[in-house]
């Protein structure tokens, strides 16, 4: 990767914006740059290709919509555009993006930037993460730092753009202007973003009032999240954690790295899971004279016995059930006409034969036979699920994408580790009435088995051991039983691409979030957080671990 320059010998100019009014141009020459938002409300963009790919399938659309009158394309499949987003769709009408293998959905965005800002030269940049890696900027803050660089400022302050953040050019950093925590910055050269002839006003950094800007701005107030998972299937972006730093658990970065699994299949192979999971708890006791010695922290690590095997040992040493028995088992045939809707799995009409027919075949279901799950009632092509199911792990469960019901017991991909949990006194913002509870995950490198994207392949475990932080209340108790069970499950973490680092057959987190650190929030790792017990028990419930499942 290029490393970012700094402003050069001439004038340094002053350290506030460029001296161009930032807002709109008039530029005729536009090129166009789809966004997607992460859980925290910020913009990532997809890469050039991926954004070229979009919008010729739109125009495509529209000259076939001209000539036939037919209405628009309703949904494009990013996996055309790069292998490595297959499970990924973009619904055009309500615009968002929809990962078919976990039924995980963000917001998009397309803006318009000028064809001489940065997004036209394809000119992108990133901030390094606490693993080295390096994450992108919003696009409107690419334009923005490049059209400082090109002005010779020698640093800018981003907080017009809703950033706690000066860039310095030529020191090549970014400092958090509270805590004063710098991080390297870069400057890379990526593909141009297409061309557009879009007549909307072209967007040039700073965020204004206009209907572009104001409804979309990842300025404002966080959005509501959009989380509804279909399968055990890991969001597996993360930014790994260096003790003391951060660690994301979310999905942030150019072009959305997904788990790095081919597209949806029918194969019909059932691999064995590994049932040599390794647990340890532990439990709060004495005060250890070593860990004292180093932040208070009592305990001491104790292997968990179980008097016998627990269901979740049992579905791990099982033979996975043949796919189509599954799908067979939850979901009900319909007879005669489906109703006038959409499949979410493929989004074709129920009354077509389903979009995965060309690649997933099957003796026993055909391609327009349409099933209704037994309990929640919501309908898809059986064969769409068929799909779905046979690129997972084969469980012998289901999740409804729909409405997030579980069929069956929900298991994951988590490699063999141990989790410890430990308490010291200390208080967490916002919960000062109470101590702390600390949990440490420990996985190891080895080797992928059966039921990872590339069984046989070594993995890499980075950012090990991995702190967690939760307040020891009543609530955080609960929260830290159902850790454990979803620890059991192997769901709290995968094996996939690093979304921060682009390391594939690497360990990410899966779809739950932790909090990775104690006194700051300004990164969205830390406490205060008020919702953050209650987000969290809502995604284990979106896994399946609930209340019900302690004491079993």
């Amino acid at each position: 990767m290029a490393a970012a320059q700094g402003a050069g010998s001439g004038s340094a100019g002053p350290s506030g914006p460029p001296g161009s009014a930032p807002g709109h141009s008039s530029s005729s020459t536009a090129v166009a740059v789809w966004e997607w938002q992460d859980e925290f409300g910020r913009w990532r963009p997809y890469r050039g290709n991926v954004c070229s790919y979009i919008e010729q399938v739109i125009q495509a659309s529209q000259q076939k919509g001209r000539r036939s009158g037919s209405g628009l394309v309703s949904s494009i499949p990013l996996g055309h555009a790069d292998p490595a987003l297959a499970p990924y769709v973009i619904d055009i009408p309500s615009l968002t993006q929809f990962r078919q293998d976990t039924g995980t959905m963000r917001a998009v965005r397309r803006h318009v930037f000028p064809g001489d800002s940065a997004a036209g030269q394809g000119i992108v940049w990133e901030w390094q993460n606490d693993e080295g890696g390096w994450s992108p900027y919003e696009m409107n803050v690419c334009v923005f730092l490049e059209q400082a660089r090109a002005t010779n400022h020698q640093r800018v302050d981003l907080g017009p753009l809703g950033y706690n953040y000066e860039v310095d050019f030529v020191a090549q950093v970014q400092t958090n202007k509270t805590t004063r925590f710098r991080r390297s910055v870069q400057r890379r050269l990526d593909a141009p973003y297409p061309v557009t002839t879009s007549t909307t006003p072209l967007h040039t950094g700073v965020g204004c009032s206009c209907q572009q800007c104001w409804p979309n701005s990842g300025t404002g107030p966080i959005t509501t999240r959009y989380r509804h998972s279909m399968t055990n299937f890991p969001n597996s972006s993360t930014t790994h954690q260096v003790p003391g730093r951060t660690a994301s658990v979310s999905s942030s970065n150019v072009g959305f790295v997904p788990y790095n699994k081919l597209a949806l299949t029918g194969a019909r192979s059932t691999p064995r899971l590994n049932a040599q999971n390794t647990l340890v708890l532990a439990q709060t006791g004495s005060l250890s004279a070593a860990l004292a010695a180093s932040n208070g922290v009592s305990a001491q690590a104790l292997p968990v016995k179980m008097s016998k095997p627990s269901r979740v040992s049992q579905a791990l040493a099982a033979t996975p059930t043949e796919p189509e028995s599954v799908v067979k088992k939850y979901l009900e045939e319909l007879k005669g006409a489906p109703a006038d809707e959409d499949c979410m799995i493929c989004m074709e009409k129920l009354s077509s034969p389903s979009g995965y027919s060309d690649s997933c075949q099957s003796s026993t279901i055909r391609p327009e036979a349409v099933g209704r799950l037994r309990n929640c009632q919501h309908s898809f092509h059986m064969l769409c699920m068929l799909a779905m199911y046979s690129n997972g792990n084969k469980d012998g469960s289901l999740q409804c994408p729909s409405c997030k019901t579980i069929y069956g017991e929900k298991t994951g991909t988590q490699p063999k580790g141990k989790m410890e949990v430990s308490t010291f006194p200390q208080s967490l913002p916002g919960h000062k009435d109470c101590g702390t509870i600390r949990i440490v995950y420990h996985i190891s490198r080895g080797i992928q088995g059966p039921e990872h994207p590339n069984p046989g392949m070594p993995y890499t475990a980075r950012g090990f051991p991995r702190y967690c932080y939760l307040p020891d209340n009543e609530k955080g108790r609960k929260v830290l039983e159902l850790l454990k069970v979803a620890w059991k499950r192997r769901l709290i973490f995968t094996v996939g691409t690093s979304n921060t680092t682009g390391e594939s057959n690497t360990v990410v987190w899966n779809e739950i979030h932790h909090k990775t650190e104690m006194d700051s929030n300004l990164s969205g790792h830390g406490y205060p957080d008020p919702n953050y017990l209650d987000n969290v028990l809502a995604e284990l419930a979106a896994q399946g671990v609930t209340e019900d499942c302690l004491g079993q």
